[in-house]
């Protein structure tokens, strides 16, 4: 261990130390919290939950009172032990919530403590699967290092992209993060190797992205590099620097990226070429130890269902078929009956009048169009929501060193305070790959009236606290952002667009087929070519953009399964409600009932709805 590191790893320690307190202490599952104490609980282990959680609360903007002090100069601890830390952490968390008494509380208090307990079984993972890491967003997932999610990506882009950076105070916690670095990715590397010795590794098929990835990563100068390039970027907004400042943070800034960033980098670089040959060609999370259990627990907490790997994958054989009957009544009508559905839609995103010029214009003109599409949902959305939220969303291009891996959009929420607007990012690596006919759906999906309505509704809310307002339910997210897509037909942002509906109904066919995918790879030990093939014969989508999606189900595993069975439930539920309504049936007010609570189980959802209608 070289002396540089042996000093941060002394100063990380340090700084650790301030953990508030009880952070490795075993919470008593006891029974004596009540209505009147639980909230102090609560509070405690919210606290204990996000210090541990610093990229987190970077990504949120936080007070830092409620997280336990300062954050934006740390980075989590990846460590073996550290996940036990926090799995143990969140499931005593669980433990007690579910134990208190609270039979004199209001349903919304007891809702609240229902939503909590799922949370912490959530963080808490499935315990007889000791590898990879609890990611914030995704739950536990099997590989820590891979093509598309993990700290090695995500960090470095929160970084770049949230960090709050409004004064000089603020630059220095930015460079202090870098230079944080080299112990962080210590123990990526740590809990890669001993991951490994578990009888878990990165499948074969998932190293070449990766290894591209973190080549990538390190192949510019220091001073070109995003982590710096962005950071001089900002420091024009503070107006209280001088010209000295900046020129000596932007100096410290690119230093620490040459000496902290790109040495780590090479090592887990080094690392993942030393371990690929041991890598296994089967492509699913079952050819892992203890993977086919583990399947089964992210279908519980990624799907929200008790179904089986078997019965899932035969409603979306089924599913496909309903949406490919639909879309060739659109094709027959347009004149295109020859061929599948799949083969026609491929031979339709071909077509030059769908592509955009594969140039910055081309790039430009289609975030134009985008801001059009969402600027049209805004001005609809007061028809359709009883409740619309403030915060802003702008729309912007992932950067281009993340592309390769990344997925074809993404949302960032905004600041909990709203100043800091949400983001749509969207994947322009591939000019060729996004028709103009998809891009109205995937601009509703993740903006309005989907993932930003939705979350920053739920942001807003009083009293429900910071887990809540970033609560992980992968199937009400995402089942809402899949409903949005239909009911923006349904608000007429596909009038006169036939083309574009198509798009909708494509969307939609990709989500059932992933279904049939997903269960494919990681239940009925289907191969990535296997799933490739399926996926494109059925779409229509290039095979670029369907790679890195097989790709992507393989690093995580169940998370494609949410998209398809929550908008089923959602879908189930209004036609309840309308049945049992009737003429009183208000969609504005039933809008309300699945969104101000926020994301939370579908069996919490399930019954606020059924209360609502034994209220009228």
């Amino acid at each position: 261990m070289d002396i540089k590191f042996k000093i941060l790893q002394l100063v990380w320690l340090a700084t650790f130390c301030g953990l508030p307190a009880d952070t490795n202490a075993t919470v008593s599952n006891t029974n004596n919290y009540s209505e009147d104490n639980i909230q102090d609980f609560i509070e405690h282990q919210t606290s204990r939950f996000m210090y541990m959680q610093p990229i987190l609360s970077t990504s949120m903007d936080v007070d830092p009172h409620l997280v336990g002090g300062d954050y934006n100069q740390r980075l989590p601890d990846y460590s073996s032990a550290s996940m036990k830390r926090v799995q143990q952490l969140m499931f005593n968390a669980s433990q007690t919530l579910s134990k208190a008494d609270l039979s004199n509380a209001s349903s919304d208090k007891q809702r609240h403590v229902a939503i909590l307990s799922e949370i912490g079984n959530y963080y808490a993972g499935y315990k007889y699967f000791p590898a990879g890491y609890i990611d914030s967003w995704a739950g536990h997932l099997p590989y820590i290092v891979n093509q598309l999610i993990g700290p090695l990506i995500d960090i470095p882009k929160e970084m770049q992209a949230r960090q709050r950076l409004k004064s000089k105070t603020d630059a220095r916690a930015y460079i202090e993060r870098l230079h944080a670095f080299p112990l962080m990715v210590e123990q990526v590397m740590q809990k890669v190797r001993q991951d490994n010795k578990d009888g878990v590794l990165l499948p074969a098929k998932l190293f070449p992205k990766t290894l591209q990835f973190l080549t990538d990563f390190i192949a510019s100068t220091a001073d070109k590099h995003p982590l710096v390039t962005s950071f001089v970027k900002r420091l024009d907004s503070i107006d209280t620097l001088t010209k000295m400042d900046k020129s000596l943070l932007i100096k410290q800034t690119a230093n620490a990226v040459e000496d902290c960033v790109f040495p780590a980098y090479r090592k887990v670089l080094n690392l993942m070429k030393e371990l690929q040959p041991k890598a296994s060609y089967s492509d699913g999370v079952w050819a892992q130890r203890g993977g086919k259990e583990f399947y089964l627990h992210r279908i519980l907490y990624q799907a929200d269902s008790q179904k089986s790997a078997r019965e899932i994958h035969n409603i979306g054989l089924n599913e496909v078929d309903r949406i490919a009957t639909e879309m060739n009544e659109i094709l027959t009508l347009q004149g295109l009956k020859l061929g599948t559905v799949g083969e026609r839609m491929a031979e339709l995103a071909t077509e030059q009048r769908f592509l955009y010029q594969n140039s910055d214009k081309g790039r430009e003109e289609l975030l134009a169009n985008l801001r059009k599409n969402l600027k049209n949902a805004q001005l609809k959305a007061h028809n359709w929501f009883a409740t619309i939220p403030e915060q802003q969303v702008e729309i912007h291009r992932i950067p281009e060193l993340m592309e390769p891996g990344a997925p074809a959009g993404d949302y960032s929420a905004p600041s909990i305070d709203g100043e800091r607007p949400a983001i749509f990012s969207i994947n322009l690596r591939d000019m060729s790959s996004i028709p103009r006919f998809t891009l109205k759906t995937l601009t509703f999906h993740e903006t309005i009236p989907g993932h930003h309505l939705q979350l920053a509704i739920n942001m807003t809310q009083k009293n429900t606290g910071l887990l809540r307002k970033i609560a992980p339910f992968n199937a009400f997210a995402e089942g809402w952002a899949l409903y949005s897509e239909a009911l923006a037909y349904e608000m007429g942002l596909y009038k006169g667009d036939p083309w574009g509906n198509l798009g909708r109904l494509q969307a939609e066919l990709y989500r059932a087929v992933r279904l049939v995918v997903d269960t494919g790879i990681h239940s009925k030990k289907w191969s990535r070519e296997k799933a490739i093939d399926y996926f494109h014969r059925i779409t229509g989508t290039p095979i670029s953009i369907v790679a890195a999606e097989v790709e992507r189900y393989m690093a995580l595993p169940g998370q494609a399964l949410g998209y398809q069975l929550g908008m089923l439930e959602f879908n189930q539920l209004r036609k309840k409600s309308l049945k049992a309504l009737g003429k009183k049936f208000d969609l504005k007010a039933f809008h309300d009932v699945l969104l101000i609570p926020g994301a939370r189980p579908m069996s919490i959802v399930r019954a606020d709805v059924q209360r609502w209608i034994e209220s009228h």
